[in-house]
């Protein structure tokens, strides 16, 4: 039997383009991933919060590979001086331009991406702020549903484990242990 070649052609492209598309179903992606930053001191007269809605986010559901990455200069305050105080003065966000984790999902293979449903988990990896990478372990959890991953989780970071210094004269406002919340929806990475 021989093929013609209306039949042989997507024959070919799809041998060939198959695995592609099979990859690219494993690495899921986002840009406007958001991440809240909370240093507010226990008493503190006003709230020490900053939100950032444009983190990038990719997630490997092959491997458990995860990163993220934020501009600091992208964290919105309610107070602009104290935005400008929080890239002047704490992170240095002209020398340290860059926040960003790079770790791994460690019981990925509990999750099925096939399925919908809430998977609870836990992320180790290393964490770089203020130019001071750390290794850090973190709970979260992987949402599957509605053709995304939603990636969150909320974990602490001891800000002198970074080398960011409180000065005495605002040490009443901020804490000197910033809780972190990461909220992802992520999208299949179309290549």
């Amino acid at each position: 039997m021989i093929m013609d070649m209306r039949t042989l052609i997507p024959s070919l492209l799809s041998l060939i383009l198959l695995p592609a598309l099979a990859d690219a179903q494993d690495r899921w992606f986002t840009k406007s991933g958001r991440i809240r930053f909370d240093a507010t001191a226990k008493g503190s007269p006003e709230e020490v919060v900053g939100n950032h809605p444009a983190i990038v986010c990719v997630l490997d559901t092959k491997t458990g590979a995860l990163q993220f990455s934020a501009l600091v200069k992208g964290f919105q305050f309610k107070a602009a001086l104290m935005e400008e105080h929080f890239n002047e003065n704490y992170m240095e966000s002209t020398k340290f331009p860059k926040a960003e984790f790079r770790g791994t999902v460690l019981d990925n293979a509990s999750v099925n991406y096939g399925k919908d449903g809430t998977y609870p988990v836990r992320v180790k990896g290393n964490l770089t702020i203020h130019g001071v990478t750390r290794e850090v372990t973190a709970d979260g959890q992987l949402v599957v549903g509605g053709g995304k991953v939603a990636a969150r989780s909320t974990f602490k970071v001891p800000l002198a484990d970074h080398a960011v210094k409180v000065p005495k004269i605002v040490a009443d406002k901020l804490a000197t242990v910033a809780k972190v919340s990461v909220d992802c929806s992520l999208e299949p990475l179309k290549q």
